[in-house]
């Protein structure tokens, strides 16, 4: 009788080790119902649960911190993407407007249209004297057979932009009155280019030379491509100053993404 009962308690044993195994292993459990009356190994399987339970909290709690990390990481990187594509794109709008810059059309077209710039009480100013010979010399040259000249009036101006190029091609060029078309409200590019682009249009006279700054050159040549007409440039013999072209890369820039009409509305609202 005592072998047997010292056999049972030798089982008993080896079946509370077998169990302290699997739970050290992460295996299943073995039946709690065989173990209730020893206390000393319900002692040790609590430990092992609450060892186990903090291990998983702790091994979430890194996980959250971990995912919580990588939400300010994801945004530096985000971030760091849309600079370089922003720095990427600008710099391909630079190199656009600089080789624009140094680009000539020297055939032919129905007209030659004259962006507008300041004058000063009916006398040209330097910059758009520069575009009026430049387009008389088109003229002269039978590469167009019209001049349309562009520009309104500022506040407080006695005339406007194209009434001061009419005048001075009238009299310096002596370019005849019906070779002229004056576009006189414009007070902008787009405006210039839209204004002119209307009747254009109406006397069928779509393919057009741009005269203007080399700087000017590409942005004038988009706007008239979306105000309708096809259009090359032929810009003074001007320089195209560093500064210039950093102001035309940012409008060219702006004016492919949000359109150069809507562009125009932003900037006048």
């Amino acid at each position: 009788m005592g072998r047997i009962d010292k056999k049972a308690n030798e089982e008993a044993r080896a079946a509370r080790e077998a169990e302290l195994a699997a739970l050290e292993d992460g295996e299943e459990e073995l039946d709690d119902a065989d173990f209730d009356d020893d206390e000393e190994f319900l002692s040790r399987r609590e430990k092992r649960r609450a060892e186990k339970e903090a291990e998983e909290e702790a091994a979430l709690a890194e996980e959250e911190a971990a995912a919580t990390e990588s939400k300010p990481r994801g945004k530096v990187f985000w971030g760091s993407i849309a600079v370089l594509l922003a720095i990427a794109y600008l710099g391909a709008n630079f190199l656009d407007v600089w080789w624009a810059s140094r680009q000539s059309y020297d055939e032919t077209a129905s007209a030659a249209v004259v962006l507008g710039a300041a004058q000063y009480n009916g006398e040209p100013s330097p910059a758009l004297r520069g575009r009026l010979d430049t387009a008389a010399e088109l003229y002269a040259a039978d590469k167009v057979d019209y001049i349309v000249v562009t520009g309104g009036g500022r506040e407080g101006d006695a005339t406007t932009q194209a009434k001061a190029s009419y005048d001075y091609l009238r009299s310096t060029a002596g370019i005849p009155d019906e070779r002229l078309f004056l576009e006189v409200e414009g007070t902008s590019t787009y405006e210039e280019l839209a204004a002119s682009s209307r009747f254009l249009v109406r006397e069928g006279l779509t393919d057009v030379i741009l005269v203007t700054d080399p700087y000017h050159a590409k942005r004038a040549a988009l706007v008239a491509e979306e105000v309708g007409l096809t259009a090359e440039v032929h810009p003074t013999d001007s320089g195209a100053p560093f500064d210039r072209l950093a102001q035309e890369t940012l409008a060219v820039s702006a004016g492919r993404v949000l359109t150069f009409r809507r562009l125009e509305q932003v900037i006048s609202e």
